[in-house]
């Protein structure tokens, strides 16, 4: 990982609005919980969601911009490891409308696009210099949803890879599923799992999935109901079995418009994360041994629209992409009890959706 010291390397992705330059690079200071400018690169179309290859060299962003012509791309960058700044590579079509998610699998040969506004999971192959390949497979879904507005069609909202590398999970927020895949990373194609979906309560829009680190568990934003669905998954399989739904993430006595976005576990397996877009609110969950979860608290995310966020890797920090408030505010974090305290950092970013850290 680029670092200097106690200085770790940060990348912010953006939507194309209010004067946004694209991707947003940033030096973090853990002794001071302080986060400075290192560089701004130059992408217009919307570099919403970034991932990290997993060597620390190159970085991905989805391209999510409808002008971005008739299907969304993405690009590929190197990262200078002393540094940390970014060079542009290339880029290759996503197959679809509005790519909104990027994952790389654990060999950082296969790279899976989510498409929203298209519907579709797109693979593309990732070469040794770290340049995208064009696709090499794809998959349309298709459904509705009992919402005409929101789930009108498929939109494909994440594709979230195993712990083990050997299945990913695709949720559909347009037809209330979360499907199961089985990719072969050499050919880069993906095939239904011998358990091919699960489904979730209608109307509820699945968003972003996480795993527990135990990788027993697993667990799904529900963004159209504010809530959360959890999971016990064979390993075997790959299956999922619904243990807990509809658990509600807004505080109590909130009523005004909200849609849940994100979704963490912190390092330790004890607390989870999800971000609330309306009450502006991070809900914060104990999660016990049978992987169910407890509500612990709200926290106040000092922002509106919090879209992603980031636990630190040691769990000591937690960052809020605050859309609608062009900032990235910082909390410390107790390790012991899940809650969070603000640390008066706000760090200026236009319509930031995105944050992510390089690897240790």
């Amino acid at each position: 990982m680029a670092q200097s010291g106690s200085r770790e390397i940060m990348y912010v992705g953006t939507y194309s609005v209010r004067s946004s330059e694209g991707i947003y690079v940033f030096s973090f200071d853990r002794q001071t919980g302080t986060m400075q400018p290192v560089q701004s690169v130059s992408n217009t179309k919307s570099p919403s969601f970034l991932a990290l290859h997993p060597s620390g060299q190159f970085l991905y962003s989805v391209n999510e911009a409808a002008d971005a012509g008739p299907t969304g791309a993405v690009s590929s960058y190197q990262v200078d490891r002393a540094t940390g700044k970014l060079t542009y590579v290339n880029s290759q079509s996503s197959l679809g409308k509005g790519p909104c998610h990027i994952s790389i699998d654990q060999t950082g040969k296969t790279a899976f696009v989510s498409n929203y506004g298209g519907g579709s999971l797109a693979v593309l192959p990732i070469k040794a210099d770290g340049t995208l390949g064009a696709p090499t497979d794809s998959v349309q879904n298709a459904g509705t949803g009992p919402d005409p507005k929101r789930q009108e069609k498929a939109h494909v909202h994440s594709a979230t890879i195993a712990p083990d590398n050997r299945f990913v999970y695709v949720a559909d927020l347009g037809t209330d599923k979360l499907h199961i895949f089985a990719p072969d990373l050499k050919a880069g194609t993906v095939k239904p799992a011998q358990t091919p979906f699960v489904t979730v309560k209608p109307g509820s829009g699945p968003r972003h999935f996480t795993f527990h680190p135990n990788g027993r568990y697993a667990y799904l934003v529900e963004e159209m109901i504010s809530s959360v669905a959890v999971f016990s998954r064979d390993a075997k399989t790959g299956a999922l079995t619904l243990i807990q739904d509809g658990i509600p993430t807004l505080p109590q006595g909130f009523s005004g418009n909200n849609t849940s976005a994100d979704i963490h576990i912190d390092p330790s397996g004890k607390f989870l994360y999800q971000s609330n877009r309306g009450a502006n609110t991070l809900a914060i969950f104990s999660i016990g041994a049978d992987g169910k979860l407890t509500k612990v608290a709200d926290q106040p995310v000092e922002g509106k629209t919090p879209r992603n966020f980031l636990i630190d890797p040691k769990g000591d920090f937690v960052f809020v992409a605050n859309q609608d408030t062009d900032n990235i505010t910082i909390f410390r974090r107790d390790r012991q009890t899940g809650k969070m305290t603000y640390t008066g950092q706000s760090v200026s970013v236009p319509a930031p959706v995105c944050v992510i850290m390089a690897r240790q």
